[in-house]
C-alpha cells in the first residue's frame, strides 16, 4: 500500500488516506458511502485508486452533465446506483433581477458565512442573470431559511427538479508558451503575460489555486492536467507539457478559459 503515494504529490496524501478509509468501510460494510462534493483533482484520484473491475467501485454524480464539483458513490459491486442515492438539491436564487447584479465571489461568500464547509456545495450556475446552486440535500433545509441576502439583494431559494440546471459549456482558448522552468511562479507568469514579480505577488498573497487548493509555493513544480486560477486573472489549464526547445526553455500548451 506504501507505493500507492509515489503516483501522486505529497500534499494529496490525506486525501488518499480518506479515499482508502472508504474503500474500506464499503469492504467490512458491505453498503455504499456517499461522499461530500469533490473538486475534479479529487475526483481523479479517487478513480485511480478504488480502480475498476473490483469488489468496491465508484460513480460520481453532480447533479447535471458535465457538473464540475460532484459527490462520489462508493459501493459493493452488487449495488446498482439510482440519481437518488446523490442526495442533491437544485436551487433557484429568486432575487430582483432588473436592479442588482450579483456575482459568483458574492454568492460563495454569502454560503460560506452561514457556517457551512465548501464541500456541501456543488457547482454554482450563472446564466445570463439567473443563478442556480446545487448543494447537498442535508443542508437544504438550513440553506433556505438562513440564506436571506447575497451581496445587497434579498433573496429567496426555489427547489427546481434536476432536470432544470443550467447546462454550462467550459470554452478553453489554446496557447503555446514557453517558460525557462516549471515553477508555479514562471507558468503563471508566461500565461497570464505577467512579470515573474508580479506572479510571485499573486502567490505569496494567496491569490493563486492549482487544482483547487491555495499555493504559497512560487517553486511549486506543474505538471500537465493541472488546473490554475488566479484571482481576477482566470482559471488555465496545462494541456501538455511537449518538451524542451533547442534554447532549454519548456513549450507548454496551455488553455485560457473564455
Amino acid at each position: 500500500m506504501t507505493t500507492i503515494y509515489q503516483h501522486f504529490r505529497s500534499e494529496e496524501k490525506g486525501f488518499i488516506d480518506q479515499v482508502l478509509n472508504w474503500k474500506e468501510q464499503v469492504e467490512q460494510t458491505y453498503a455504499p458511502k456517499l461522499t461530500d462534493f469533490l473538486d475534479p483533482r479529487e475526483q481523479e484520484i479517487l478513480k485511480v485508486i478504488i480502480g475498476k473491475n473490483t469488489e468496491v467501485r465508484c460513480q460520481l454524480f453532480g447533479g447535471y452533465q458535465g457538473a464540475e464539483r460532484q459527490r462520489a458513490l462508493v459501493y459493493p459491486d452488487y449495488y446498482i446506483p439510482e440519481e437518488e442515492d446523490y442526495q442533491l438539491t437544485l436551487f433557484e436564487v429568486d432575487y430582483p433581477k432588473k436592479f442588482i447584479k450579483i456575482e459568483h465571489p458574492q454568492v460563495l461568500g454569502s454560503l460560506m458565512s452561514l457556517g457551512l464547509k465548501r464541500s456541501k456545495f456543488g457547482d454554482l450556475l450563472f446564466k445570463e442573470a439567473d443563478i442556480q446552486m446545487i448543494v447537498s440535500s442535508e443542508i437544504a433545509d438550513y440553506l433556505s431559511m438562513q440564506l436571506e441576502s447575497i451581496g445587497r439583494a434579498s433573496v429567496k431559494l426555489k427547489v427546481l427538479p434536476l432536470n432544470d440546471a443550467s447546462s454550462v459549456s467550459d470554452q478553453w482558448q489554446e496557447r503555446v508558451i514557453t517558460a525557462t522552468s516549471l515553477r508555479l511562479d514562471t507558468i503563471v507568469a508566461s500565461i497570464y503575460n505577467l512579470s515573474r514579480q508580479k506572479a510571485q505577488t499573486y502567490i505569496q498573497s494567496k491569490l493563486v489555486k492549482v487544482n483547487w487548493s491555495s499555493l504559497e509555493n512560487p517553486a511549486f513544480e506543474c505538471r500537465e492536467g493541472d488546473m490554475i486560477s488566479v484571482r481576477g486573472q482566470g482559471r488555465s489549464k496545462i494541456i501538455v507539457i511537449e518538451g524542451k526547445t533547442k534554447k532549454a526553455k519548456w513549450k507548454v500548451v496551455a488553455g485560457l478559459q473564455k
